[in-house]
């Protein structure tokens, strides 16, 4: 299994955090959290190391300081060097995909995690980030109501008071049930500049959003409310994927189609569903659905920066007003 470089050890959280996003915690900065299997399990190399560090360069240009998260050596990670994350992409799959479940497994055994959408929002809670950056988040899967394969994203956004910036939910999975199941769990969920729910790959899904959001700070206001009135759940807010990168719903959706058919037909299963599928939906659409998701990565990225130094901002306006903060 592949080694990460040694660093700093963990602090009494059992956390190592990177004197960056330290700092910027401590001084009530913008701060961005993102994942580490899109770099692992998302992107073959090199393509993954070129769009991981151009995100974090995107988070920087627009006022937020990046810190993509990660298991090293059996040690949570709260911001990566240029090393580290080289390490990560040429790595790839040795690293286990993690999520929550898998968290004091990876820890205990001394393993290399790269982190989903729960665990990244498990940790970035832990150690204070209020906002994580993905591409996409997990789903209720197609025929979810009798295999009940959904994903821990979903009860992750029920618990975990992060806002989460995504292209809405991956279009392989059942969209409609996704968003009732988001419901249940009492999960904010919000369009960006749109009264439709995001597809992933294509901006539109055919389900419409109770909260529309037009602008940062609207974001930032929702946010802050969630965080003031203690509610201890998480918020979703989808972002189209851009117009200029959209690729054709109906080519993806026959693609996705063929791809679920092969998949059932192989017998894959659990966690190896969504790699297999989005692999051969690539291959399948000739390369356009992997452009469509580093697009939308750094849309939200972009995003989601904004987003965070609004959220930065306020806490400030607050403080100096009402001096704290929640």
């Amino acid at each position: 299994m592949s080694r990460a470089p040694p660093r700093e050890g963990p602090s009494p959280t059992g956390v190592a955090v990177s004197p960056e996003v330290e700092a910027a915690l401590a001084s009530g900065g913008a701060v961005v959290a993102l994942e580490s299997t899109i770099i692992c399990h998302g992107m073959p190399y090199p393509k993954n190391l070129q769009t991981a560090m151009e995100v974090e360069a995107i988070v920087r240009e627009n006022g937020a300081v990046p810190a993509t998260i990660a298991i090293l050596n059996g040690v949570p990670h709260v911001g990566l060097n240029s090393e580290q994350l080289k390490n990560l992409a040429i790595s790839g799959s040795q690293f286990q995909k993690t999520a929550r479940r898998d968290i004091a497994q990876v820890v205990a055994s001394g393993s290399n995690g790269a982190t989903t959408v729960s665990a990244t929002m498990f940790f970035a809670h832990k150690v204070g980030i209020p906002i994580f950056v993905t591409g996409g988040i997990g789903g209720v899967h197609r025929y979810g109501e009798k295999t009940m394969d959904i994903s821990s994203d979903l009860t992750e956004l029920g618990k975990t008071p992060v806002a989460v910036i995504s292209a809405g939910v991956k279009s392989i999975l059942d969209i409609a049930r996704t968003l009732e199941h988001l419901e249940t769990q009492g999960v904010t969920v919000a369009a960006y500049r749109t009264n439709e729910f995001p597809a992933f790959f294509t901006e539109t899904s055919g389900c419409k959003v109770p909260c529309r959001v037009d602008s940062p700070e609207e974001c930032a206001k929702i946010i802050y409310a969630n965080q003031n009135m203690h509610l201890g759940s998480g918020i979703l807010i989808a972002v189209p994927v851009p117009k200029q990168h959209a690729a054709s719903g109906k080519v993806i959706e026959s693609a996705i189609q063929q791809s679920l058919k092969e998949a059932d037909d192989k017998r894959i299963i659990g966690n190896a569903i969504t790699p297999f599928i989005l692999d051969r939906v690539k291959v399948l659409t000739g390369g356009s659905s992997l452009e469509a998701n580093i697009a939308l990565v750094k849309n939200n990225a972009l995003t989601g920066a904004k987003i965070a130094v609004a959220l930065s901002d306020l806490r400030k306006r607050v403080t100096n007003r009402f001096g704290k903060v929640p």
